[in-house]
């Protein structure tokens, strides 16, 4: 079946309610199992153009696993996820990659023998199989950008090992800024920064936002993280809780009971 056709045969609700053109990323009933324990539970949401939602919940809520979901680390065990209209469920994670989809990783992995413009010069090369070597002057001058732009200016020549945490976060976000992506899902921007480090970063990515990208972001740092968003979408137990604007969340009960037993936020 057509991409054409299917898109035909979606445009009518689903029993979320969601349609695939409701927003640039959509995600329908999406459910994840790992043999009896159910980590995502039915999740269905909708990412508008630009948006910077914020995806919150506790630990062990089911964040990484949803974003497993729809990056394509993970195929749901059942629902949809939409990407620009087309149905993208299960597909690859580099085939998302290729249609304009990026995600940063709590787990750094870059290059530690290369300096920190060639590591993100590599993520702009069509085929990562072939070495550095053959990357040429203007791919180096847009990596160079990328790395300003991301407030690495002063360390394109330092190796990973020489950033400090906070340098080593901005390297990450560089290397899925130069994919191109039209959608990055940003994992835990925010973890162990200082108050000014969270507003550089915060900087950085709303002028993302301003130049055209959508933005997911998932951190505990609750503050930083209201501070940035549009909009908020919570989860525990991989269920969803609630969703609303950063206040409508900071004044839910029950997220206020998911985190802190009760307490305001």
């Amino acid at each position: 079946m057509s991409t054409d056709q299917q898109s035909g045969e979606r445009a009518t609700p689903t029993r979320s309610g969601l349609r695939p053109q409701d927003g640039v990323l959509v995600a329908d009933d999406l459910r994840k199992e790992f043999g009896g324990l159910t980590a995502v539970d039915d999740l269905s949401f909708a990412v508008q153009e630009q948006e910077i939602l914020g995806f919150i919940g506790p630990n062990g809520a089911g964040k990484s696993t949803t974003f497993n979901c729809i990056t394509g680390f993970y195929k749901p065990t059942s629902g949809d996820v939409w990407f620009k209209g087309e149905d993208v469920t299960g597909l690859d994670s580099h085939r998302m990659v290729q249609k304009g989809m990026a995600r940063t990783f709590q787990d750094f992995a870059p290059l530690s023998d290369r300096t920190v413009v060639r590591n993100v010069a590599l993520s702009l090369a069509p085929d990562k199989l072939f070495t550095l070597a053959g990357v040429g002057g203007e791919t180096r001058r847009l990596a160079e950008e990328i790395c300003r732009r991301v407030g690495l200016g002063d360390q394109l020549h330092q190796t990973p090992s020489e950033l400090p945490h906070a340098g080593m976060l901005k390297l990450e976000l560089a290397k899925a800024i130069a994919t191109n992506p039209d959608l990055m899902l940003v994992d835990e921007p925010f973890a162990g920064l200082s108050g000014n480090e969270v507003q550089e970063l915060t900087e950085v990515l709303l002028s993302l936002r301003d130049n055209g990208m959508t933005l997911i972001v998932v951190d505990h740092n609750m503050r930083g993280l209201l501070n940035l968003i549009d909009r908020a979408f919570v989860i525990q137990f991989g269920a969803k809780i609630a969703e609303g604007s950063p206040d409508e969340i900071t004044d839910d009960p029950k997220v206020q009971e998911a985190y802190l037993g009760g307490d305001e936020i």
